[in-house]
């Protein structure tokens, strides 16, 4: 079975949804397990992660308690307010529960790209450390450099990109950005503890993208975090922007199809658990879906 590394639930009437609105269509609905099922059984996840949509500590509350009752959580990458006084205490009491594997500040939505490289949220990041929690950089193209000024100085958090930070995907052609993303994708995956989560890629294609307009970007992530540090997911719902969970998934097979079942093993579930210690354990057994 399958580790899902990249999910979200809401419910819009919680209201710290900030991003969430009816503009964006498809995504202007309530989001619980039961909408997930059906792909999940056909796709043959087993296990999944549940990631924050909200920067308030009552969602990764809500999260948590969501996760005690759906049987597939393994874990929750939840929010904190890792630049407040009292970041240490509020990592804590969060990670008091046994769900809690990661925290993600949501960095791509902050007026200031080098928010993550600010001293003041040592005290914050110390705790993540202490309570081995992972850290979810959701980041695009232009925070890298910031990023990378994050992973030098602390070589103690384990840091994981979501979305592999984004890049554009253009049909029939390199994008522009193409080569500054490669590089500094790179110098991230020459540290150690570092991941990347290959997710959310097709709802930053241009509509039409094929398997061959998305090769440049995954060759990449293939050449420099190859498949023992590479995380599969679906980043469901989101994904319902551009393709749906089910065709990611067969599109997610087919370019790991030629890799054989020891990589599809990293891939699909041991590489999440290296990432995210803290992530329960249940039944799941990493295997290549069935094509």
């Amino acid at each position: 079975m399958i580790l899902d590394a990249h999910v979200h639930v809401w419910t819009r009437a919680r209201g710290d949804y900030r991003w969430l609105s009816p503009e964006l269509g498809v995504l202007w609905r309530d989001v619980g397990p039961g909408d997930h099922e059906p792909w999940m059984r056909a796709a043959g996840i087993g296990d999944v992660i549940l990631v924050q949509a909200a920067d308030s500590v009552e969602e990764t509350r809500f999260l948590l308690d969501v996760a005690s009752k759906w049987e597939r959580v393994v874990g929750v990458v939840g929010w904190a307010p890792l630049d407040a006084p009292d970041a240490n205490a509020v990592v804590a009491a969060l990670a008091a529960h046994p769900h809690l594997v990661g925290l993600r500040p949501m960095l791509q939505d902050l007026s200031d790209d080098a928010w993550c490289r600010h001293p003041d949220l040592d005290a914050g990041f110390d705790a993540m450390v202490r309570h081995d929690l992972t850290f979810d950089a959701l980041v695009k193209p232009r925070h890298l450099p910031h990023l990378l000024a994050l992973r030098e100085r602390r070589p103690d958090l384990r840091i994981v990109v979501d979305h592999a930070a984004k890049p554009t995907i253009r049909r029939d052609a390199r994008w522009e950005g193409h080569d500054a993303w490669a590089a500094a994708m790179a110098r991230l995956a020459s540290y150690d503890r570092t991941w990347c989560k290959l997710s959310g890629l097709s709802t930053e294609a241009e509509s039409g993208a094929t398997d061959a307009d998305f090769a440049p970007a995954i060759d990449t992530l293939m050449e420099t975090f190859g498949p023992d540090r590479l995380i599969f997911g679906s980043d469901s719902p989101v994904c319902d922007l551009a393709e749906g969970p089910s065709a990611w998934c067969e599109r997610v097979a087919r370019w790991f199809g030629n890799f054989g079942p020891d990589a599809a093993a990293l891939f699909y579930g041991q590489n999440a658990r290296r990432a995210y210690p803290r992530a329960r354990e249940r039944t799941c057994r990493p295997t290549q879906p069935a094509s």
